[in-house]
């Protein structure tokens, strides 16, 4: 979208920012597009030198996304360069519309932000953002919230809102309700192994602003007798959103259920493309020729998912992801997570992957309330001797975000919770399931579940709980002009707005839009937050050196 509407204010070229030359272009004005990062004012100041020399007639000017920063202006001014702009600006974009009910922020830094640096930016850009949000589509009437994020980001919007006094909207309210969770409040859910078919997908390639590379050997058409060497090697780019059928179908299904889905579909497909014997009159082939594009597309959507399905059974039915998996769940269901464990163990001595062993040993943090000093030492030992002293400052990291810390009291919450709150379900129903905990295979997302609970019977039925979950729970009502009260019609959804601060799953995602859908729910969700984020990617934003780590 971004790419058409450039190409038509006569945008010659688009390059992403890199050190050194930039790469030669035949124009007068060049405008970086940037986040307002100091690291990225030192590649700008490298790239206007070295234009400078070659080219001194060129214009060059800067646009902040989404804020102006006078720390990055300054940076540029001690460069040498800041003079070199014409134009220093700001580029407000705030909430990214991902999907019909999906917004992201998509600032990857701010959990980070938040819980290290003490650094509440991002918290402000979100206020902004959501009172962006209330000017389009009326003032919210009520915001729940549960956590220190929340509160801050609440307050801003009330103290903006008083600000502006004077320019009520008069917009009927479209949100019922906002609420705003923060991430630390539910540390468990993104370590999980998301179990819906979206979920692996990012699990296992990673999700990119809603397109995903793939292996291309999967996907290529090879003809009778071609040889394997002209197989292509780049790989292959696909977009996922709602906009394809077949993936809003599948996308928030437990995978299990995945190939019974296709498999249908397969047939369905099948039968439409024999509709062309049948038809026999002019007009029955005109019709059928009008419903060809629509049915190939949907056949090549096939042809892919089936694919894309195929490539995720190959590492799901894998001896590796199943042992992964029963460690943690028994971690979940609180089984040995106040020792060490031999799986995690085992897994450091073989070397694997830094990022599988730290979003364990935080998994397992978390479900103990912290883990004894002994088990604690001994884990961060291992840790440092296999994977190299570097990794002192991420270890640290982990502790100061409350992911992975010796515990200070010996009660341990996490069994309560995951009673009170039935986080745990035995027997989840994967193929038609009736109830959120299927996304992870028995797990409930405790994020999710205090949004079930908020809406029916409400937060005081588990005080006792959000007392024990970290940062304060509250409630504001925000006045709404006279007039403007939604007259609710029989059997008319309300409409919850849900924002994670710090970032939000797919598989979090996918139990929203369940209760979305149930019957008798009266609910409906639109999610939005800071950043789309899983295990990996969460751990990866804490870690010091994460460039120098494979997944």
């Amino acid at each position: 979208m971004f790419i058409t509407v450039f190409k038509e204010h006569e945008v010659e070229k688009m390059f992403t920012l890199k050190s050194g030359r930039l790469p030669s272009a035949d124009v007068k004005n060049i405008i970086f597009f940037v986040r307002p990062r100091l690291e990225l004012m030192d590649i700008i100041a490298e790239n206007v030198f070295s234009e400078d020399k070659l080219h001194s007639s060129r214009d060059f000017h800067i646009l902040f996304v989404p804020r102006r920063s006078m720390l990055c202006e300054q940076r540029l001014k001690e460069q040498g360069v800041l003079g070199s702009f014409i134009n220093i600006d700001e580029y407000i974009l705030d909430l990214i519309p991902y999907d019909g009910d999906l917004l992201s922020m998509e600032y990857e830094s701010a959990f980070r932000e938040c819980y290290l640096e003490n650094d509440q930016t991002s918290l402000y850009h979100t206020a902004k953002g959501l009172m962006t949000l209330q000017a389009l589509y009326g003032t919210i009437p009520q915001i729940y919230g549960k956590g220190e994020c929340a509160r801050h980001v609440a307050n801003m919007m009330l103290r903006m809102k008083r600000e502006f006094a004077g320019s009520q909207n008069q917009i009927l309210p479209v949100f019922d309700t906002l609420l705003l969770l923060d991430r630390n409040v539910d540390l468990l859910t993104p370590l999980a192994t998301q179990l819906t078919y979206e979920g692996l997908i990012d699990e296992i390639y990673g999700i990119n602003n809603g397109y995903v590379k793939l292996p291309p050997e999967k996907f290529a058409q090879k003809k009778q007798g071609e040889a394997s060497k002209d197989l292509p090697t780049e790989a292959k780019k696909l977009q996922l959103n709602s906009a394809e059928e077949l993936y809003a179908e599948i996308r928030d299904k437990n995978f299990n259920a995945v190939g019974a889905a296709l498999s249908k579909k397969a047939k369905i497909i099948s039968a439409a493309f024999e509709e062309r014997h049948n038809a026999k009159t002019v007009g029955e082939i005109k019709q059928f020729v009008s419903q060809l594009p629509h049915m190939q597309a949907a056949r090549s959507s096939l042809a892919n998912h089936t694919s894309i399905a195929e490539l995720i059974k190959d590492i799901t039915t894998s001896e590796a992801f199943f042992d992964n998996l029963t460690v943690e769940q028994e971690f979940m269901t609180g089984v040995d997570t106040d020792k060490v464990n031999t799986y995690i163990e085992d897994s450091i001595a073989q070397k694997d992957p830094l990022i599988k062993i730290l979003r364990l040993v935080c998994m397992q943090s978390v479900c103990n309330n912290g883990l004894k000093q002994k088990v604690f030492d001994y884990y961060k030992r291992e840790i440092l001797q296999t994977y190299g002293y570097e990794h002192m400052l991420t270890l640290n990291n982990l502790e100061k975000a409350g992911l992975l810390k010796p515990q200070t009291s010996s009660r341990n919450n996490y069994p309560t919770i995951r009673k009170t709150l039935k986080l745990w379900m035995e027997d989840a129903n994967e193929q038609n399931p009736n109830d959120i905990s299927y996304v992870y295979s028995g797990y409930a997302p405790l994020s999710i579940r205090l949004t079930q609970v908020l809406a029916r019977p409400g937060w005081r039925s588990i005080e006792e709980v959000l007392k024990m979950l970290p940062g304060p729970h509250f409630e504001e009502r925000q006045q709404l002009p006279s007039g403007l009260h939604k007259k609710r019609q029989q059997g008319e959804n309300r409409t919850t707005l849900v924002f994670f601060l710090g970032g939000v799953s797919y598989a979090e995602i996918a139990a929203l839009r369940f209760l979305s859908q149930m019957e008798d729910s009266g609910m409906e969700y639109i999610i939005a937050t800071t950043k789309l984020i899983n295990g990996t990617t969460w751990i990866k934003s804490l870690m010091d050196r994460p460039e120098s780590q494979t997944p």
